[in-house]
């Protein structure tokens, strides 16, 4: 890569005036080549791990915390992730540093202890869904929405990997949401946008960049925001980010919400060694928060957070026909010898599947149900063969397993060639179901057979790449 980086021209001069932009540092950053990676653990499977954060270690160069986020670090090579069994388990989630900011817009404009019902509205691949799961109570409800259905299918296996309950998996149009009015406490748009804070990690995106794309995005951007509006509740908070630098998708958008809807502008408290640049839209003085690169140690981002002043709450109906049914006693007392007893969730059935919910979200899990495209909800237990339980993967993923469910530990080598889904020689594990694990981590089913072990790893998901680091 190197110093061939050419930035657009127009990019470069529709950037003179914005606070914290200096042209020779910037264009200097693009042609260095450097590389930033960074990651983000899950402190649910943390504490689960064999030598908890220490091995992570044994896999990810760690060369320091990202010091707006509790659990990012920042790594000093890019590994090989997918030769790493850590990251198929959930233990981690690959995650661009700036953009794990939210988490300041979301710990100082909320109480995060309290119950929320949470909307990522433009959510894959998975990002700032998995990470604010991590944020939020085990009461808390989120929703992450996709609207392209190849994408909802990335954000659903890598939400399944994170483990969480509390998770639904939507794949609607914007639009769908304007009959849950009020529902969400919420509502976080990551909004699609030209890419111009990723062109140094991915350069094949100038080619794409242009004045005409920008415009188009920023007009995208309004449609979004416009058709999720009505869904937050009235105090709601509305957190909104780009990985764009041009004002039309940053500073514009502030003024247009400020303008167009009952919002307040949220300003966020900064450390100063944070190096993020605060600037203020030309118009109504909303606050907003640049990611430089030559600045700080992370792509280009921009985030903005605001307070929903009309609107009011929401009002449960029940719905006439569920979605979704209670799980018969029958199917209770054949799954129950599976799940941890004291994890306060509740059975659901639809169709052949079993699902496993928060208890005390039962009725935020009927109304998404009722009103929108359910792709996931919970933790899909498995499907019944007479009484017999079949596991899915989902619970293999989950925190929800019986701490004597039977397992088996691979090493490196084997746990691979688990994840490739070919066959796997263990020695001394009795005949039925077993929960494979590295690291103390599960990485999903076996059933054991007088004669040979069945892999149940999900074919669609498997390593295609041979090899091992």
């Amino acid at each position: 890569m190197g110093s061939d980086m050419d930035l657009p021209v127009a990019l470069l001069q529709s950037l003179e005036g914005v606070p914290g932009y200096h042209r020779e540092a910037f264009e200097a950053v693009h042609r260095s080549g450097e590389q930033v990676t960074s990651v983000r653990v899950n402190p649910a499977k943390a504490s689960l791990l064999a030598g908890g954060l220490e091995t992570y270690r044994i896999s990810l160069p760690v060369s320091g915390k990202i010091p707006w986020t509790d659990n990012g670090y920042y790594l000093q090579e890019r590994p090989f992730f997918t030769f790493d069994p850590l990251l198929h388990a959930g233990a981690y989630y690959v995650q661009e540093a700036s953009s794990m900011f939210v988490e300041q817009a979301m710990r100082q404009t909320l109480d995060l202890n309290q119950s929320l019902r949470v909307l990522d509205g433009c959510a894959a691949p998975g990002g700032k869904s998995t990470h604010l799961q991590s944020l939020i109570s085990a009461d808390s409800l989120l929703v992450s929405n996709e609207v392209i259905k190849s994408r909802a299918s990335i954000l659903e296996e890598n939400l399944v990997k994170w483990g969480g309950a509390n998770v639904m998996v939507t794949n609607n149009d914007p639009a769908d949401f304007s009959s849950l009015e009020n529902f969400f406490d919420v509502l976080v748009i990551d909004a699609p946008c030209s890419g111009s804070g990723l062109f140094r990690r991915e350069p094949e995106a100038i080619a794409e960049w242009s004045p005409h794309a920008v415009q188009l995005c920023s007009q995208r951007q309004q449609r979004i925001l416009a058709d999720y509006y009505p869904s937050l509740a009235e105090d709601g908070t509305l957190i909104y980010s780009t990985c764009s630098y041009s004002q039309e998708e940053d500073e514009q958008i502030i003024d247009w919400l400020l303008n167009n809807f009952e919002l307040e502008s949220l300003p966020l408290q900064l450390q100063a060694d944070w190096n993020i640049v605060e600037v203020q839209s030309p118009e109504r003085k909303g606050s907003g928060y640049r990611f430089f690169p030559d600045q700080v140690k992370g792509e280009g981002f921009f985030l903005a957070a605001f307070r929903k002043k009309d609107g009011g709450q929401f009002h449960y109906r029940a719905p006439k026909k569920p979605k979704v049914q209670k799980a018969s006693k029958g199917e209770v007392a054949a799954v129950m010898p599976w799940l941890n007893q004291d994890a306060g969730i509740q059975l659901w059935k639809q169709q052949e599947q079993l699902l496993a919910f928060p208890a005390l979200l039962e009725q935020e899990l009927l109304v998404v149900a009722d009103n929108l495209y359910v792709r996931h909800a919970g933790i899909t237990v498995g499907k019944l063969a007479g009484q017999q339980l079949v596991p899915d993967h989902s619970l293999a993923m989950s925190t929800l397993l019986h701490p004597s469910t039977v397992a088996v530990s691979l090493k490196k080598e084997d746990a691979l060639q688990y994840l490739r889904k070919e066959q796997v020689i263990l020695s001394d594990a009795p005949t039925g179901w077993a929960l494979v694990k590295y690291e103390n981590l599960p990485l999903g089913w076996v059933k054991v057979l007088p004669n040979r072990v069945n892999n149940y790893y999900p074919s669609n998901w498997r390593i295609l790449k041979s090899g091992s680091n």
